[in-house]
């Protein structure tokens, strides 16, 4: 079921880019002509979505062949996909396929560096991505992520309950929304508060918040937070989770401190997409 949702969202992809026909893959090339082709990564990478492209492009009637998995790290020149079919599907596909790989395989890479990174310092801290992904690429984003080593957090709204400033801002309150939120909440979602301040950090606690996520603070507020919360016997009920401005320049600041997840929007709005490219090694006619 999964791999049909997958399947129909890239074909969805493909129908934006080649809505009619392919102009000049049509005019230039013989529906009999059939070619054997390879996606080649261009630079060092994590490979990341290769199972869900490898699907669709057998579902459109191509033999497929992945000559590296999701999440490993191939070197620059290293096929990672080969590709045996009509000429005609493979080049109007070569696009989308690409487009999809290079900005999954990107995220990923990127992942696996600061996950990479925050484990020289604190091996206990997640790190993990937040909603700020691109309209109708949640799944990628999101899968290349877990591909990377991070951690996914909500996958949508529906995933747990997230107090955020404005909810507060229409209840009054960081109490009162905890309270309303514990009362109405299934048994399986947890409450989770963002607050700014380490006086609101308190309260959420105090409250019977689950994970309180303290967002744009600086480091030194992060520590006073962990400290009071500490002092006051509640740091052990709650997983502290940091978020606002985390990029790879400041991210061990925040790893050495006593938090248990750093959530980065960088990783899947900023992260670059890495270069690959479809090569034809061989043509076969008929």
């Amino acid at each position: 079921m999964a791999e049909e949702v997958v399947y129909r969202k890239i074909l969805s992809f493909l129908e934006e880019d080649a809505p009619f026909w392919d102009t000049t893959t049509d005019i230039l090339i013989p529906k009999g002509v059939a070619v054997r082709a390879r996606v080649v990564a261009k630079q060092r990478c994590v490979v990341a979505c290769l199972d869900d492209v490898s699907y669709f492009l057998k579902r459109l009637g191509l033999e497929v062949k992945q000559l590296a998995r999701d999440g490993d790290t191939v070197e620059e020149g290293a096929a990672v996909l080969e590709v045996t079919g009509s000429a005609r599907v493979v080049l109007g596909v070569e696009r989308t396929l690409l487009n999809i790989l290079m900005h999954c395989s990107g995220i990923a890479t990127e992942v696996r560096k600061l996950v990479e990174l925050v484990r020289r310092v604190n091996s206990r801290v997640r790190v993990a991505a937040t909603r700020k992904t691109l309209p109708g690429l949640r799944y990628f984003e999101k899968k290349a992520v877990a591909i990377g080593g991070g951690d996914t957090h909500r996958l949508s709204l529906s995933d747990a309950i997230l107090i955020k400033d404005n909810h507060i801002r229409i209840v009054g309150s960081v109490e009162e929304a905890v309270k309303i939120a514990k009362a109405s909440a299934s048994f399986v979602h947890k409450v989770e508060v963002e607050v700014s301040t380490p006086e609101d950090a308190v309260k959420a606690a105090e409250s019977g918040a689950d994970i309180i996520m303290l967002d744009n603070m600086k480091p030194s507020e992060v520590a006073r937070v962990a400290e009071e919360l500490r002092k006051r016997g509640l740091r052990e009920r709650v997983l502290l989770e940091v978020s606002g401005g985390i990029t790879p320049d400041n991210i061990l600041e925040y790893a050495k401190l006593d938090v248990d997840v750093i959530s980065c929007g960088y990783i899947t709005i900023s992260s670059r997409a890495v270069d690959m490219s479809l090569d034809v090694v061989e043509v076969i006619r008929k």
